[in-house]
């Protein structure tokens, strides 16, 4: 693959006409939706199978031709997420189905903490309060000592070093996020999981790969992990469900379950089988951006295939934004603008930029950039879901910028324009 890859303009125009809103709002305003990172643009396939199945009354628990039907669909959704999606070995772990990925986390966290043995639980500082929280709110009702890695304000990651340090005989779980939802940092999870294991063969690694799943393929099997966490809404998919992968001795742990269901059952109740349909069309279309580069008939090859190629055109995006073009200087050639965390263009990170204005707050910036049609977010400290990580960070607060593979340099040419225009109007 060339180092500066970009989708055929044709297969582009195809890949953007796949997705709801792409270039207005609901309400009819032309927009350059920046924040994925908050919540993806949404894949038309996605949302037309959960309303094509949401319209179905007939219980997916009976034996007539419907309920079989809908048999199929679950089933399938079931292996796309599980082998496709997580990358884990046929028949291998178990699916955590809750409405929100933050339950599903909290769900697998407290399996583990109240179960296995142990004296203590590491995690790190960086880490959404979904994971952060459940380790230390698990670690504190069970006795034991929470561990926390500082985070890395230059690199806006966390060193292997400082995680490794604190991990010992006695550490009951290690939850580490796969890529930072502020910095776009990308962890390296397999120098973790092996060093770390190195300390301890029998530790305990959870993932929260809600930010990463987007813009990569997660690897549940090649990586030995315990447990991954994605949240469908973040990978161009919908809202209201959120998906775990743990591995088959974390799925025969205690946990929340129907007495008479299976041991290493987690699904309580009937699980809608639109969620699963919805599921299915997400990774149908990451397989069919994979079959422009394979031959493979393997549905996970293609899905791989598939990201690497996301990714690449990804990161030419990114280059572009830093960089820019001769007639368009990119952010790193702009007066007044403040790039955090920046440096090479690899596969170390996502296509996340943090990012400021000197002499403007985060949120008049947000505000500006709305104002001539681009949504970004701040993450500041004033936020609760932001306050710890920032700060850790060594910053108070942060503009964040998250487009996806669907977007194109016209996209990020016009970003660059309305940075231009709003430092001018700075004055800087």
């Amino acid at each position: 693959m060339e180092k500066h890859f970009v989708f055929d303009p044709e297969l582009q125009k195809e890949i953007k006409s796949r997705f709801c809103y792409m270039d207005e709002n609901p309400l009819g305003r032309k927009r350059l939706f920046f924040e994925n990172s908050g919540g993806s643009l949404r894949l038309k396939a996605c949302v037309e199978a959960k309303a094509r199945y949401e319209q179905i009354p007939d219980c997916p628990l009976r034996y007539h031709d419907v309920s079989l039907k809908l048999h199929e669909v679950k089933d399938k959704g079931i292996r796309d997420l599980m082998e496709v999606l997580f990358g884990a070995a046929p028949g291998e772990g178990a699916l955590v189905t809750e409405l929100t990925p933050s339950k599903v986390t909290f769900s697998i966290t407290r399996a583990i903490v109240e179960n296995v043995p142990g004296t203590n639980v590491v995690t790190t500082a960086i880490e959404h309060p979904s994971a952060y929280d459940a380790a230390r709110m698990y670690a504190e009702k069970t006795g034991k000592e929470f561990r926390v890695a500082r985070a890395n304000p230059e690199t806006g990651g966390v060193d292997v070093e400082e995680i490794l340090k604190l991990v010992d005989q006695d550490t009951c779980l290690l939850s580490v996020m796969s890529a930072s939802n502020i910095s776009g940092k990308v962890f390296p999870m397999k120098e973790i999981v092996e060093k770390a294991r190195q300390i301890k063969p029998d530790l305990f690694i959870l993932s929260d790969a809600v930010q990463h799943a987007p813009h990569a393929a997660l690897y549940a099997h090649d990586l030995q992990l315990d447990g991954l966490v994605i949240a469908p809404y973040k990978a161009m998919g919908i809202r209201g469900c959120g998906y775990g992968y743990v591995s088959d001795r974390v799925a025969a742990l205690p946990h929340d379950k129907l007495l008479a269901k299976p041991e290493k059952e987690w699904e309580l109740g009937t699980y809608p089988h639109a969620n699963f349909a919805a599921m299915s069309a997400m990774v149908d279309y990451i397989c069919w951006i994979g079959r422009h580069y394979t031959d493979s008939q393997d549905r996970r090859t293609q899905y791989v295939t598939g990201f690497q190629y996301c990714h690449a055109h990804e990161n030419s995006l990114l280059e572009r934004m830093l960089e820019g073009t001769e007639a368009l200087p990119g952010l790193r050639h702009i007066p007044g603008v403040e790039l955090y965390f920046d440096g090479p263009v690899d596969d170390s990170r996502d296509l996340v930029v943090a990012m400021g204005l000197k002499g403007m707050d985060y949120t008049t910036l947000r505000e500006e950039y709305d104002k001539r049609g681009v949504l970004v977010f701040e993450r500041i400290n004033t936020s609760e879901y932001s306050k710890r990580i920032v700060e850790s960070l060594g910053r108070t607060g942060l503009l964040r910028v998250s487009p996806l593979h669907c977007h194109d340099f016209s996209d990020i040419d016009r970003f660059l324009e309305v940075t231009w225009d709003i430092a001018k109007a700075q004055g800087c």
